[in-house]
């Protein structure tokens, strides 16, 4: 499916906040529309917001009626998720993707998003964000200043170049690797599969991240993908940052350790140390669009998700 660029924002846009997936911190969702009214944005926010479900947002039909509305909306420029946490994935087969294919806007999340990420992306082509969000990141006190700087490139079409003037950055395969970056958490990807959104690594750039899994879980998830011939098919990988994934136990494999063994078994140019992910600062990168990851100068290059 061809790739889909919304368009740029412009001061004074209406903004959406919804919270497809687990309730919000309220005071952090406070701050970070604060935040975003700061960068000169009007915001609207969707009525499941403020709903406790459980660990939901409101029931399934409230976060969906949510997304729908916002993308309906003529008004709405682009929707940012307030918090990840659980639930995206129950969504996902009861989205109407013909509503987002008709008014392709930015949509901005992270974490339990990327389950939406990736059936947006493969049942539209629309180009996603994937960013620290209101309540979880911007809304905290701590929140560094690269964190926020990274919705500037919503206003103006930016190529993002990561380089070790972010992070260290550690080669794990050597070699350049050109395609579409695609990915996210790695719990959420490895939960597509088997499923009408399955994600689609031929050909791609493979991103992961994940946070609060031991070393035998991130093995059991990569065991997965490789399994399913998910990791054969990339060209190459981007390792985010993996937060508190420590093991609780003494026997045990490094993070490290587990990491390199199925990026190496794939043999594709890899490196790793990205701050993207659970991490502050966190980098935000468009998801879709073409990469371009070179070992040899330490470097990933991401073209602009906007128009």
């Amino acid at each position: 499916m061809s790739e889909v660029k919304p368009n740029r924002l412009h001061p004074g846009d209406i903004v959406g906040v919804i919270a497809p997936a687990s309730p919000p911190n309220q005071i952090n969702l406070q701050r970070g529309i604060e935040f975003l009214k700061g960068l000169g944005l009007r915001v609207k926010v969707g009525k499941s917001v403020e709903k406790i479900y459980g660990y939901l947002a409101g029931s399934d039909q409230d976060r969906l009626d949510d997304l729908h509305a916002m993308f309906l909306d003529s008004e709405v420029k682009a929707i940012f998720c307030a918090s990840g946490g659980y639930g995206t994935a129950r969504l996902a087969s009861n989205i109407d993707y013909e509503i987002i294919k008709a008014n392709p806007k930015i949509f901005w999340g992270y974490s339990d998003i990327t389950f939406l990420h990736t059936s947006i992306r493969q049942e539209t082509g629309l180009i996603t964000f994937h960013g620290p969000m209101l309540g979880s990141d911007i809304g905290k006190e701590d929140t560094h200043a690269i964190s926020k700087q990274g919705f500037q490139q919503l206003f103006e079409p930016t190529d993002v170049s990561y380089t070790e003037r972010f992070s260290p950055l550690e080669t794990v395969a050597e070699g350049v690797a050109s395609g579409e970056l695609v990915g996210g958490n790695l719990s959420l990807i490895v939960s597509t599969l088997g499923t009408p959104f399955e994600i689609d690594t031929k050909g791609k750039i493979l991103f992961i991240e994940d946070v609060n899994e031991e070393p035998r879980s991130v093995d059991r998830m990569l065991n997965q993908l490789q399994m399913a011939g998910k990791l054969d098919e990339v060209v190459g990988f981007v390792i985010g940052d993996f937060c508190d994934c420590t093991p609780k136990r003494e026997l045990t494999l490094t993070l490290e350790e587990v990491i390199d063994h199925y990026v190496l078994s794939a043999n594709k140019p890899s490196l790793k140390g990205f701050m993207i992910g659970h991490c502050n600062p966190h980098i935000s990168i468009p998801l879709g669009v073409q990469a371009v990851l070179n070992t040899y100068d330490k470097s990933l290059i991401v073209e602009s998700g906007i128009l």
